[in-house]
């Protein structure tokens, strides 16, 4: 068996033989990825937000908020009331707000939004960054092209939209979870940014950026930034 392919399977497999053996936070963690690099990817993601000059009084958007494993600790960096976390998956929002009343962060304030349909979504406030972790992987065209419209309509001035995308993969259709799992070029995330006035940057390789997983397939993805082009 392909070396990728076993890697997949052993993976999964992690995922589904969690519990009993593995701590809460791993059972709750796999809900949104690979169980055993909870505790990475939680501090890569607030890592690079910081060094990407996130402030505590910026207002944050996580799409794809899933149970916190990224959300926490940016909770805990910013001020009261400004992380707000959308996600698809009510039960997996439920997780969320275990995680933050299991580590005393209530009274931050977080706004969770359970949101079926981006493409109807509209908050009231306007974010200085909008951070999406492990999600645009996971949206076919149609909701890739809503979340863009989404991060157009909900982009503060000035303020950016970071995710990570995946430029190379298998042939083929791919899924995790009910999700598929997409690979397209950065032409493509290009394009899709500008029809919504959105200019594109590429950052730089996962592994480059300090995301270490032992899978080179994850240290590979692309770490992009769009900002408004009229910015």
């Amino acid at each position: 068996m392909a070396r990728p392919a076993l890697r997949r399977i052993q993976q999964r497999l992690a995922q589904l033989f969690a519990s009993p053996f593995a701590s809460k936070a791993e059972r709750r963690h796999a809900r949104v990825g690979p169980a055993h690099l909870w505790r990475m990817k939680r501090e890569f993601q607030i890592d690079f937000l910081r060094r990407a000059g996130l402030a505590p009084s910026a207002r944050l958007l996580d799409l794809g908020c899933g149970t916190l494993r990224g959300g926490l600790p940016l909770i805990a960096f910013l001020e009261p009331g400004h992380y707000t976390g959308v996600d698809v998956r009510a039960e997996v929002l439920v997780e969320a707000r275990a995680e933050l009343r299991e580590a005393g962060l209530e009274h931050k304030a977080p706004e969770l939004v359970h949101a079926r349909d981006l493409g109807a979504l509209t908050l009231a406030a306007r974010f200085d960054v909008i951070w999406a972790f492990s999600v645009l992987i996971h949206l076919d065209d149609a909701v890739l092209e809503d979340a863009l419209a989404f991060v157009a309509r909900q982009l503060a001035r000035g303020g950016a939209f970071y995710a990570n995308v995946r430029t190379q993969g298998r042939d083929g259709p791919e899924r995790w979870e009910e999700f598929p799992v997409v690979t397209r070029t950065l032409d493509f995330y290009r394009a899709a940014g500008a029809r919504h006035a959105l200019a594109l940057e590429d950052l730089g390789a996962l592994g480059t950026l300090g995301h270490a997983s032992g899978d080179p397939a994850q240290d590979a993805q692309r770490m992009l930034r769009w900002r408004a082009a009229d910015a």
